[in-house]
């Protein structure tokens, strides 16, 4: 049984690990002695592919323990590989000099289920009203006015007779960029929206 976890964790840092010594962010890393290369490598690559994940799904996606985790991605964060970004309860963590701390915010709220549905959704009718995006998310309209505030708040919509997207073009972008790293629905749509934006 163990032997089986100890196998899936190593193909998976190795997975990320590729992606990671791909990028000339690990350049910056100063190499440890033996795996500790390969596990930073890994969270830099998983980063690059995940941007904005939080600790814990960090550890759980690369099968790492809590403390392993937190010594790697501390001294990554001291020789500057990565940067973090303080998002209400979770701290969440990019490739360091990759994302303005508009996308960081961005990010932060498109990692979380309601506010990403609600992006989307308004992405795809700018005209919506708050029924018709609760109808479409499942959820209340108190819980969109609830999401819609805090998007409000951090300066990514505006609230008026309806909801506007105020940079919309950052939410694509972002969206389609690293739609895999959401879910099937985000992915649909980048299917769909693929021909609208230039990714680079």
């Amino acid at each position: 049984m163990y032997e089986g976890v100890d196998e899936a964790k190593r193909a998976t840092l190795r997975r990320f690990a590729a992606l990671g010594a791909a990028a000339s962010l690990t350049r910056l890393v100063d190499p440890p002695a033996g795996s500790e290369v390969d596990v930073r490598e890994a969270i830099l690559g998983y980063l690059n592919a995940v941007p904005g994940a939080h600790f814990s799904k960090l550890r759980d996606d690369l099968m790492l323990g809590t403390g392993e985790t937190q010594h790697h991605v501390r001294r990554l964060l001291e020789v500057g590989a990565i940067e973090s970004h303080r998002d209400g309860d979770y701290r969440r963590f990019f490739p360091a000099d990759q994302f303005s701390e508009l996308q960081q915010v961005a990010l932060g709220y498109l990692r979380r289920a309601t506010p990403r549905g609600l992006v989307l959704a308004l992405l795809v009718n700018p005209d919506a009203t708050g029924a018709e995006l609760a109808r479409a998310l499942s959820v209340s309209q108190s819980t969109v006015s609830k999401y819609a505030a805090e998007l409000a708040d951090a300066g990514l919509l505006e609230r008026g007779d309806g909801y506007t997207l105020t940079r919309p073009e950052t939410m694509l972008v972002l969206l389609v960029r690293y739609a895999d790293s959401f879910d099937e629905r985000t992915v649909a749509f980048a299917a769909r929206a693929a021909d609208l934006i230039e990714i680079r």
